[in-house]
């Protein structure tokens, strides 16, 4: 069992994102850091420090329960976008390091996934 992200849009063919429940844990840890901080730090992480003191606008995606959680709007979507493009550029030179690219093709995914929600104008599903 795992997690889709995807487009609230009815369409079954939309694009979306997975992983298994404990893969979405490490890829939030990667994109925490590519955004500067730890989650481990974070409020509901282990952490003490609040989520209010995190500057990131990732912060309503990797602030969110596993399941069983709100919908991430199209507006948070748009939030979030920019920083997850700036995150998943390509490096100069690349890596080889399979685990980055793994990191790296599901946030590219996801930035499809968010797009296509900004566009329809539906909420990003987590399921």
């Amino acid at each position: 069992m795992g997690l889709v992200l995807f487009p609230g849009d009815g369409d079954t063919s939309s694009p979306d994102v997975s992983w298994s429940y404990t893969g979405f844990g490490v890829f939030r840890r990667w994109l925490a850091q590519a955004d500067g901080f730890a989650l481990d730090e974070m409020q509901g992480f282990g952490g003490q420090r609040p989520w209010n003191d995190a500057l990131t606008t990732l912060a309503p995606l990797l602030n969110h329960p596993d399941d069983d959680g709100p919908v991430l709007t199209p507006a948070q979507c748009a939030a979030i976008l920019p920083r997850l493009q700036e995150i998943t550029d390509p490096p100069q030179g690349g890596s080889t390091d399979p685990l980055l690219q793994r990191h790296m093709d599901n946030a590219r995914q996801l930035v499809v996934v968010l797009q296509l929600c900004i566009e329809r104008d539906v909420d990003l599903l987590f399921g």
